[in-house]
């Protein structure tokens, strides 16, 4: 499962694709309004951090304008990928976008019959939310998989698991055959926490120090950085 970084902040994606774990971004209005500067370079320099698709979304209600706003947002890098919300006018926009070859992604889908309808549209992602459901007390893991195993005979679109709140929700749409998640920040840093990882790398620092010549070893064998020559 491939895994985006949901996030408005070029900051959090240059942090994290230093771990080599990224493979695209999701954006939306609410993240981009809440980072200072011109939304437009954000998306750019997401593009350039990531070098993979980058969800950009369209505020409109109407499918002319949605069209016009996603072709306005593909301008900005070949990387960006338009985001439509779900939605009669939204799939009208997708079908329209997806015929100039333009990459879609349709956002807030909550069930396999609106994953269905944005598919035939010709959606290459589909984003189904996951914490949202859980929010209104439905089985977000039921959804997910139904919607996965719905769209199996849909070539050219994929299930994107979306509104991810915890690590377990990643590991469910893993575990159910997601291609994408898209994950935030900070659920993609808790997954690095586990307190055996801590407890023994603790052990293994400490039993190295026991030893100061093994130390000394390693730092002799390590190669040094060559420094750059300042210009005469």
């Amino acid at each position: 499962m491939r895994l985006f970084i949901d996030t408005g902040s070029v900051a959090e994606v240059r942090e994290l694709a230093a771990w080599g774990v990224l493979s695209g971004a999701t954006t939306n209005p609410s993240l981009l309004a809440r980072e200072d500067g011109d939304p437009g370079e954000a998306i750019r320099r997401i593009c350039e951090a990531v070098d993979g698709p980058v969800s950009a979304e369209v505020v409109s209600e109407d499918r002319e304008t949605m069209v016009l706003q996603g072709r306005a947002l593909c301008g900005l890098h070949e990387h960006v990928t338009v985001k439509v919300p779900f939605g009669a006018e939204g799939l009208a926009a997708t079908a329209r976008l997806a015929a100039e070859g333009i990459d879609v992604n349709v956002t807030l889908v909550f069930s396999a019959a609106q994953a269905l309808l944005a598919a035939r549209a010709g959606a290459r992602y589909v984003s189904c939310f996951l914490g949202r459901l859980d929010d209104v007390a439905v089985d977000s893991e039921a959804v997910l998989i139904e919607i996965v195993h719905a769209l199996r005979s849909e070539e050219a679109a994929e299930v994107l698991a979306a509104s991810i709140r915890t690590p377990g929700h990643v590991v469910t749409a893993a575990r159910l055959g997601c291609p994408v998640a898209t994950v935030p920040a900070s659920v993609l840093r808790q997954m690095l926490v586990h307190p055996l990882t801590a407890s023994g790398i603790a052990r293994f620092e400490a039993d190295w120090a026991s030893r100061p010549e093994l130390a000394r070893w390693l730092d002799e064998l390590t190669p040094r950085p060559r420094l750059a020559v300042a210009a005469r």
